[in-house]
């Protein structure tokens, strides 16, 4: 019997009928063909779910930090209520509170698989870690007093809770309810004191005697209250506030770290005065004089060691003196004290040790330091206190992510090759240990395909990420900023830049997998071509070309609408002109009339550049000043391996350059592109005086026979939407300060177009083996360009033969006369078969360039033809292919070479597409899209029937635009947080396997044993003390809490992920399933303990027998 999943059937009719594609608007319209109705679709809405899987990355805004010392897990709370969990390298979680509140505290419940939060909306959660994906199993809110502090001692059920007002409360943490057991402030300290001895800073029970609790005031009063008369025992009075306090593991001392910079070192049974005042980092002042004070010490943390001097580890308490100073922690052993400059602030620090209990020599082993954006972790037992190399992604914001990509699938041997070139990238120095935070256990790794992200980066830096199997590990990273030259300071910078900061910042990645080939585009107007490289090589010269991209306004000299010139009619250009060849750009900085001109925003280094084995630079490409114009920054590139040829484009026009050649093929303002055909009414403008027509670099470049005139009237361009009629648009003065934004959002809403002044962008490229004009009876090489105002132009490429004549011919490049429209800013272009298979751009494989090689085997290679994927020529000539388009109101299936429109769907009436992509899933080809009203989308093709319509995540930033990526076998990502990705899946099957994809946090552990008393120490007392806790605390002896006090509320998490799964017998089933692992978890947990009790009897027996058998003949007094 076939499943059906309610839900998925309701999405599809919703996706049909929601407000963003109403029913008379957004039905399919297939047109009457035959061979469309032969492509067999098999993508079914039930093949799509989304959910979240995993994120990656340092956790934004940290705020608390905690260890397990048995289990071996790290976990990080922040200041949105986000938790992360970390185990060995690859095993990590991700949970969140509902209610984003900052997490203040974490507390383990040490090898018990259970984590207490505390949070700053003064409520408490106990999560469930023995499950793949934690959950609250119970949640208590305070309603009176507000939480500053929390302790729960080892192997202990009761937590005690310090609040703002000065009192301690006590939680049972198996019931979460409070005991009626309560430390009042006005108890703990002197009746005599009149003040209010402030919050609770710290709690913690004597090493020694769990009957002993040490309370820290923030006004400087230490209370050791003795749980068992309910009075304070000790008090101890200093006059500097108390930020945290510490015991000696024998209990008879413990340290306090002041708002003056001092540590105090209190002997238990001497409260009158400190046994000992350091000033760690004040200056040494003769004749008894008080040292100046210095910054507080905001913790401090006594471990001690059986051979040798105890550690005294701590934060903060720098001279005031030392100003641009970074944070330090302060480790001090002995007479030595080591400072430890950090690069950030730190947030917490905690010393990881041998030992879970605190009455024993603690033998401390490193310290890990949760800094404001990186987690150090320091080693203790090497000189020097090397740091352990960090196996997290953690470094994915080392300079802040501008844009992102993302490739599943890839060729298999992409990931070890750049491991094998990032591997010499790596810093020496680290500690030789390996890491030791290394709890939990891998999940089963079901999908076995090589996954990519790049990310580029503010720096100039593009780094490259091994993202298969749900796991994250940097491979390589490239510097792009290095062919430039960098101003030693802020007044040296050059006048030509056109952003105030971050001028190597990467906007946009074009990578061709299979040829290794990589593109860059940058924020000063630059691109970048790299060729992979496993051999050093040494460029004397670095290859650079200068393209004058010139939007051609001519501004007004007089806003007299007399002046003005006659408007041409629709449909008509002026006299097309010949385009002059321009000789090499001039390096003067100024044209005639002393505008600066032909000048780039950056300078190219002059000096050779040693290249490493990795990325290597090809090409470098930069837009020039045109009279004192700065050039704009590029909205859309691609490059093509086959055809040697990268085109990028702005809202000025498009560059397209062949790489190989180094020279510029086509550079024409998008106005020109039109030729003849321009659909708009463009406004006139008065001529400038000083005009310099924008032509191409390249004598060879060649005008095609339909005619490509260039126009003078550009500016002020007006959408013809279908059925529409042109609205005359108004010209400016260019002092007028207003911007005509009229249809930003109804035709160029797109976040990667430049519409300042009503331009005609480019915003889609796409090179590719199809029909350029209608009565073509062959697929030939061509580029399609798609514009901001829903245009798509196709411009048809003559590529000379392969080998060495490709290096002498020139390429030809000619306009085909196809225009396509659509509404909205175009975003995504593809091609399929007569299969509906995807046609995927052809491809020169990689081989390597930089070795000798036989003169036979150059010659083999010169005639190798690229790897081109197109149907053959002798295919049926009529619908031999189908171009899908992608714009951010609807997509179109379009049939060539007749170019009829065969499907059309309106995917958004009231919003815009963000980003859309045509990916592989389950053997099949869709397309995917993401809203800016948060709605994800997929559309089967070519029929663009509806599949999935889930409202996920709004548009609530830009780098949530800036980032989001849709890539093959379900998967996408985004940039969740500036330091954070998130991954997501919309695939069906990927959701199904998660659960068993998942890391495992907890394993079974034998908790350690216990120290050893000693003979003398339990027969005449001393050592540790135990204490009922239950006879004191528990209703029977204590009495209820008031009900007013706080709230209990029971959490959703008792079957692991029942809230992420959806609803119908998929979900039913899921959840069987899950409760049937847990419970088959459970018995093979049982059975293995039931093993070992038999192990252990029969090893009881064994050893009973034998002494019976020594024992058997001896009398009693030779015992």
């Amino acid at each position: 019997m076939r499943k059906f999943n309610i839900r998925k059937v309701l999405d599809g009719l919703t996706a049909g009928s929601s407000s963003s594609s109403s029913a008379s608007t957004s039905s399919q319209q297939p047109q009457p063909a035959t061979r469309e109705n032969d492509i067999p679709e098999t993508l079914q809405s039930e093949h799509f779910q989304l959910c979240k899987t995993v994120r990656h990355g340092f956790p934004y805004q940290p705020s608390a930090l905690a260890f397990d010392p048995v289990q071996k897990i790290l976990a990080i709370g922040t200041q949105t209520g986000a938790l992360r969990l970390f185990g060995r390298p690859g095993v990590e979680c991700y949970c969140q509170h509902d209610s984003g509140a900052a997490v203040i505290q974490l507390q383990f419940l040490i090898n018990e698989g259970a984590l207490v939060s505390a949070l700053a909306d003064d409520t408490l959660h106990l999560w469930n870690l023995r499950q793949k994906r934690p959950a609250i199993l119970h949640s208590l809110k305070f309603n009176r007093e507000r939480i500053t502090f929390c302790h729960l001692p080892f192997q202990s059920k009761w937590l005690y809770v310090g609040t703002e007002r000065g009192n301690i409360h006590i939680v049972n943490v198996e019931s979460f309810s409070l005991s009626g057991y309560v430390i009042m402030w006005n108890k703990a300290i002197e009746l005599s004191s009149k003040s209010h001895p402030g919050p609770v800073v710290h709690i913690s029970d004597n090493p020694m005697d769990e009957g002993k609790l040490l309370m820290g005031f923030e006004s400087g009063t230490v209370v050791l209250w003795d749980l068992k008369s309910k009075k304070a025992e000790y008090r101890y009075t200093h006059d500097e506030a108390i930020h945290s306090v510490a015991w000696h593991h024998e209990g008879k001392q413990f340290i306090c770290s002041h708002s003056d910079g001092t540590l105090t070192i209190w002997n238990v049974r001497n409260p009158t005065k400190p046994l000992q005042t350091i000033t760690p980092h004040g200056k040494q002042v003769k004749d008894g004089k008080k040292p100046e004070p210095c910054k507080p010490i905001l913790k401090v943390e006594y471990k001690t060691t059986r051979a040798g001097e105890p550690f005294i580890i701590l934060s903060g308490g720098l001279s005031y003196d030392t100003v641009g100073r970074r944070p330090c922690l302060t480790v001090m052993h002995g007479k030595s004290t080591a400072v430890l400059e950090m690069d950030y602030s730190i947030v917490d620090f905690l010393t990881l040790c041998e030992t879970p209990y605190p009455n024993d020599f603690q033998e401390p082993y490193a310290v890990v330091v949760l800094l404001e954006k990186d987690l150090v972790l320091i080693d203790l037992a090497q000189n020097g206190y090397p740091i352990f190399e960090n196996p997290y992604p953690l470094s994915i914001h080392e300079s802040p992510v501008t844009c992102c990509e993302y490739f599943a699938d890839c060729p298999v041997d992409l990931i070890p090759v750049l491991y094998s070139v990032g591997a010499r990238q790596k810093r020496q120095g680290y500690s030789k240990k390996e890491w030791p935070i290394n709890g939990g256990n891998w999940g089963l790794v079901t999908q076995s395909y090589p996954e990519i992200i790049i990310t580029g980066h503010a720096d100039g830096s593009v780094k490259f990420w091994d993202a298969s199997a749900i796991t994250l590990q940097v491979l390589y990273k490239l510097k792009t900023a290095k062919v430039f030259e960098k101003s030693r300071n802020k007044d040296d910078k050059p006048s030509t830049d056109i952003v105030d900061e971050d001028p190597f910042a990467i906007q946009i990645i074009s990578w061709c997998a299979e040829s290794r080939m990589l593109c860059i585009a940058g924020v000063s107007a630059h691109v970048i071509v790299y060729r992979f490289s496993k051999q050093e090589i040494n460029t004397e010269v670095i290859p650079m070309l200068e393209v004058r991209l010139l939007y051609e306004i001519n501004y007004i000299e007089s806003p007299d609408p007399e002046q003005l010139p006659p408007l041409p009619t629709p449909g008509t250009g002026s006299n097309p002109q010949s385009i002059a060849p321009q000789s090499h750009p001039s390096t003067s900085s100024s044209s005639s009339d002393g505008l600066r001109d032909n000048v780039p925003c950056l300078k190219v280094k002059n000096s050779p550049l040693k290249q490493s084995p990795g990325y290597q630079v090809e090409l470098v490409i930069q837009l020039v000043w045109v009279s004192g114009e700065p050039p704009q920054q590029i909205t859309s590139l691609a490059i093509n391996s086959a055809y040697g040829l990268v085109v990028f484009g702005n809202c000025n026009g498009i560059a397209l350059v062949d790489y190989l050649q180094k020279t510029t093929l086509l550079n024409l303002g998008t106005v020109e592109l039109y030729g003849s055909n321009d659909p708009y009414r463009r406004e006139p403008r008065s001529p400038r005086k000083s005009r310099q027509p924008s032509g191409a670099q390249n004598k060879n470049k060649e005008v095609g026979e339909e005619g490509m005139g260039i126009s003078p009237h550009s500016a002020g361009l007006c959408d013809i939407n279908e059925g529409t009629t042109v609205q005359e648009d108004r010209c400016k003065s260019p002092t007028s300060d207003v911007k005509d934004n009229s249809f930003s959002r109804s035709r160029s809403s797109s976040v990667t177009s430049i519409d300042k002044e009503s331009r005609e962008a480019i915003s889609a490229l796409h090179f590719c083996e199809t029909f350029t004009r209608k009565a073509d009876t062959a697929p030939s090489p061509c580029l399609w360009v798609g514009t901001t105002l829903g245009t798509v132009l196709v411009i048809a490429l003559n590529l000379p033969p392969g080998g060495e004549q490709r290096l002498l011919q020139p390429v030809i490049v000619s306009p085909s006369g196809t225009i396509l429209r659509l509404k909205g800013a175009i975003l995504r272009m593809a091609f399929l078969d007569t299969t509906g298979s995807l046609v995927p751009p052809a491809y020169e494989p990689w081989r390597e360039q930089n070795v000798s090689e036989d003169k036979d085997e150059k010659d083999k290679l010169k005639k190798r033809r690229p790897v081109s994927v197109s149907p053959s020529s002798s295919q049926e000539i009529s619908e031999n292919q189908y171009a899908v388009i992608c714009s951010e109101k609807q997509a179109k299936v379009i049939s060539l070479p007749s170019q009829n429109c065969t499907y059309k769907q309106n995917i958004t009436e009231t919003s815009f597409v963000l980003r859309g992509d045509i990916v592989a899933l389950s053997n099949s080809i869709c397309l995917a899209c993401f809203c800016a009203n948060g709605h994800i989308m997929t559309f089967s093709l070519p029929s663009l029937r509806p599949l999935l319509d889930v409202y996920y995540l709004p548009l609530t930033n830009m780098r949530i635009a800036r980032t989001f990526c849709f890539t093959n076998n379900g998967q996408a990502l985004y940039l969740v947080s500036p330091t954070e990705i998130q991954r997501i899946t919309y695939s069906q099957e990927t959701c199904e396997n998660l659960q068993e994809m998942l890391g495992e946090l907890f394993t079974p552990v034998e908790t350690p044993e216990a120290p050893n008393r000693g003979f003398f120490k339990g027969l005449f007392g001393g050592g540790a003390q135990s204490l009922d806790r239950e006879e004191l605390f528990g209703e029977s002896a204590a009495g209820k809490a008031s009900r007013s006090l706080a709230q209990h509320i029971p959490g959703p998490g008792g079957i692991e992920g029942v809230k992420g799964a959806a609803s119908g017998i998929v979900c039913e089933l899921a959840r069987a399933r899950i409760a049937l692992d847990e419970r088959g978890q459970k018995l093979g947990e049982l059975e293995e303990r039931t093993a070992a009790m038999l192990a252990s009897a029969d090893s009881f027996s064994k050893h009973a027998h034998e002494m019976m058998l020594k024992c058997k003949d001896k009398k009693w007094y030779q015992f």
